[in-house]
């Protein structure tokens, strides 16, 4: 029997991971949208709760040996549908292309739906079958139904685990193969075994015991708020936790894990005593994650040496956070089966199905109900009751009334999301502005204790501020590719955020220009939050909710340029922004002559990683894709034909207002020019289908650590000379001087920052007063002169000079310092000078709108 346990175990090791690749695929087809992921849950939840029902009809009484013959045509089957699932995607990719093409935002989504219960009803169904089987296949243990359900959700445990070495190690193809290999073996050990298992054909005298319908459906309740709760812990503390691929896969560990030991356990517990238990016991723990949420936020931001250091101890947070809970929830179905039902295995199918049901209906109820309208705190609490409330069947009624009054009692408390401040240790002085959350993002809108905003996505910060520095850098995203098409008349925005790059290309000239952003909550904060810093852009765009990756394979539309924004691509599913095949789709997306840049943060990589990109990019656009440099942010330019005639470039840029190109003049932007992008033969590129990158950006963070000094030298080995870079670009020779000028300085403002990141002040500073002088526009050293010697104003005042008068120099340096205009301000205010005071504020205002200053805004 101890065989047959451990295979059955592998049996939930191959359901698992398959329902991890199988939703992985969906996502790849449908783009990063929640939406598809609540569908696939749905859609495979209502396929094992009809196959438990089923299967508890069908194989109720069926003996051990044929039980098991069952079980292997089953596993067989699904291993054979695995693999036969690669062959079958292509068409649907052409199926989706064709009817999803005009479809709006809601119709594709129901369409999501219909592709997820297409692709995944019929292998979760036979999924469901098997749990029934199962049971039959090991009746005759003492509590079998209680040692099934735990070693198939341990198993379950390991499967959620398993996808996480075999994508970075095989892609999806290979990966979900090697799961179907294993089935396959688990097919076969299954009908070795069953040839030595007696065959007693049907057992006679035997009725097949069915729960009421009424208890039927309450265990339905009890699978709807399980479900909700994986989803609802999933939101929460994968925000705080970063969501990336290895926290995804050990909160679903966690998950499980809590539910085999409850099964487990439950063979020690009195069926009666603890069924009355379970509903308190259960609503009332699982408000602990909520009270508990600021404290794993706290220790989550701690240091650690490695990647697993950081996953166990994470996973530890959790499992204090919701091991209480999911114990209960993995003893309720045993219990219940001894409860009701005499003890019969073949009750456990029908408990099984039911509880799946439920938990179909929990995945849509609280994705598109609950979490918009209470938002993950209140929804998680909403859960706990429904929990409550359907437990209550088959306990003392009297404890229902007083677990629901507790319950209420102390959920009041946290019904709400601790604030951004409690949450994120390095913004202990934020103050939370705006807050919405729906089943895509939870939305943040902090303001600092100097007044400027920053907007939050899941916790996480890409340098959307309204800080002046922040400010310009995000300007300078859309500044690039519009000089480089000078016959621009659209763009098209992947990713919006503050809308303050998309306020970068107001300068420009009248031009159609489209939005695309996912999260409604980043829509809301640039109209309402940042619109002082924005130019209130918003409203002279046309802003699309859609997935980037949906509507560039469903768009027919072209554009002249296409600007893919920054974001975390160590985060779930995100990488799939830098892979072949998005590169692939803006193309097709890009008019004649169009340009499509992709901007990207150079802190976020390592060289490997970097070379991974750019080589993927380089597949795509060919020799002619370019690499252009702006402080810590590099931008992958490709040209949809040729590169611009840079005559024109350079006829457009004199037309153009100096705001345009952000003050800095033209030559200061194309020096920022560092090369075509290199042939890296031997590495690999970054495909949906075999990912790399999500996999080893979070091993970086903590194993090896993220090295800008490493990155600027590999980066500084293949910077083109001067010659090169003149004719790549098609420089004209009357204007070499000026390019080599200006690119001589640019060279300067990295070997400043190398020499920074060595310690080497001093060095620093020489190189960016050197490149100050080379060229007085270039924005960068400005910056790096101006905050030293603001800085070194705390140590004492140059000699023979006042504050103010130091100050001032800070100004002749780079007029725009913020931090030099606010200081001038309250010295006027300290004077009393109130002429001098308002100038101030108003040149304040002028650089940072959104600062809080004494006696103003």
């Amino acid at each position: 029997m101890a065989l047959l346990l451990l295979i059955l175990a592998g049996t939930g090791v191959t359901a698992l991971a398959y329902e991890v690749l199988w939703t992985r695929m969906l996502s790849l087809l449908f783009g990063v949208s929640i939406f598809g992921v609540v569908f696939t849950v749905a859609a495979f939840m209502a396929g094992l709760g009809l196959g438990g029902m089923l299967g508890a009809q069908r194989f109720a009484f069926l003996s051990s040996s044929r039980a098991m013959r069952v079980l292997a045509v089953i596993e067989g089957l699904l291993a054979v549908y695995a693999l036969l699932l690669p062959f079958l995607l292509p068409a649907l990719d052409a199926l989706l292309a064709q009817w999803g093409g005009g479809m709006a935002l809601p119709a594709w989504q129901t369409l999501q739906g219909a592709m997820a219960l297409l692709l995944l009803f019929l292998p979760a169904f036979a999924m469901g079958l098997a749990f029934p089987a199962a049971l039959a296949a090991a009746d005759g243990l003492p509590h079998a139904v209680a040692w099934v359900y735990g070693v198939n959700a341990l198993g379950g445990a390991l499967g959620a685990l398993l996808p996480l070495w075999l994508l970075p190690a095989f892609g999806w193809r290979q990966a979900v193969a090697c799961v179907a290999g294993l089935g396959g073996m688990l097919a076969c050990s299954l009908l070795l075994r069953a040839r030595h298992a007696a065959d007693l054909g049907m057992r006679a005298g035997m009725k097949p015991v069915r729960p009421a319908a009424l208890d039927l459906l309450a265990y339905a309740g009890v699978g709807a708020a399980a479900l909700m709760l994986e989803v609802l812990w999933t939101r929460l503390f994968g925000t705080v936790l970063l969501r990336t691929e290895y926290v995804l896969a050990v909160l679903l560990c966690v998950y499980l894990l809590g539910i085999a030991l409850g099964s487990l356990l439950s063979r020690w517990m009195r069926a009666r005593a603890w069924l009355s238990l379970l509903p308190v016991l259960a609503g009332l723990s699982g408000l602990l994650g909520l009270y508990a949420l600021p404290y794993v936020a706290q220790a989550a931001a701690g240091d650690f040496s490695s990647l697993g250091g950081a996953l166990l101890a994470q996973g530890a947070m959790v499992i204090l956070c919701t091991l209480p809970v999911t114990l209960l929830l993995g003893a309720w179905l045993p219990l219940l089966s001894r409860r009701v039902g005499d003890g019969q295995c073949a009750v456990g199918g029908w408990w099984y199905g039911a509880n799946s049901l439920g938990g179909a209906v929990g995945a849509l109820v609280g994705g598109f109900v609950l979490l918009p309208l209470l938002g993950s705190a209140g929804a998680l609490i909403a859960a706990l009751a429904l929990l409550l409330v359907s437990g209550m069947r088959w306990a003392d009624r009297r404890w229902g009334g007083l677990g629901l009054a507790v319950l209420a009692l102390l959920a009041w408390p946290v019904h709400r999301l601790p604030s951004v401040a409690e949450l994120l240790p390095a913004m202990q002085d934020a103050r939370d502005l705006f807050v919405y959350e729906d089943v895509v993002a939870l939305t943040h809108v902090v303001a600092r204790a100097d007044g400027q905003r920053v907007l939050l996505s899941d916790l996480q910060r890409m340098d959307a501020s309204s800080e002046p520095t922040a400010v310009i850098v995000q300007k300078n995203q859309a500044r690039l590719p519009l000089l480089l098409c000078p016959d621009a008349r659209s763009i098209l925005f992947l990713g919006i955020g503050t809308g303050i790059t998309a306020a970068g290309a107001l300068p420009f000239g009248d031009m159609q220009r489209v939005g695309v952003e996912l999260s409604r909550g980043a829509m809301i904060a640039a109209e309402r939050f940042f619109a002082p810093v924005n130019d209130g852009v918003v409203r002279r765009l046309r802003l699309i909710h859609d997935d980037a990756r949906r509507f560039l394979r469903a768009s027919r539309a072209h554009f002249d340029v296409i600007l893919g924004d920054l974001f975390h691509p160590d985060m779930a599913g995100r990488s799939n922004l830098l892979s072949v095949e998005q590169f692939a789709r803006a193309r097709a997306r890009l008019s004649a002559r169009g340009v499509f840049v992709q901007w990207l943060a150079l802190n976020q990589f390592d060289p490997h990683t970097l070379q991974v990109v750019l080589h993927s990019f380089r597949q795509v656009f060919g020799a002619h894709a370019w690499v252009f440099v702006d402080g810590y942010r590099l931008a992958m330019v490709g040209f949809r034909d040729a590169p611009p005639d840079m005559s024109a470039v350079l006829r457009r840029a004199a037309t153009l207002p100096p705001s345009a190109l952000g003050g800095e003049g033209v030559w200061t932007w194309l020096a920022r020019f560092w090369g075509t992008i290199p042939d890296f033969p031997s590495t690999p590129v970054q495909s949906e289908w075999a990912p790399v990158i999500e996999y080893a950006l979070p091993r970086l963070r903590y194993d090896v650590g993220l090295s800008p000094l490493a990155m600027w030298r590999w980066l500084w080995r293949w910077r083109q000379d001067d010659a090169r870079a003149l004719a790549t670009l098609g420089i004209p020779a009357r204007d070499a001087r000026l390019f080599q000028a200006a690119r001589a300085a640019a060279g300067l403002d990295v070997r400043s920052w190398m020499a920074e990141l060595l310690g080497r002040t001093r060095t620093a500073m020489m190189f960016a007063q050197r490149a100050r002088t080379l060229n007085a526009r270039d924005r960068w050293p400005a910056i790096a002169l101006a905050d030293a010697m603001y800085a070194s104003l705390e140590h004492g005042l140059p000699k023979g000079l006042s504050r103010r008068q130091a100050l001032r120099k800070v100004l002749a340096i780079y007029p725009q310092h913020a931090e030099s205009l606010r200081a001038l301000l309250r010295l006027a205010e300290r004077r009393g000078d109130r002429k001098a005071a308002a100038r101030w504020r108003e040149r304040l205002r002028q650089v940072s709108p959104l600062a809080l200053v004494s006696g103003g805004s």
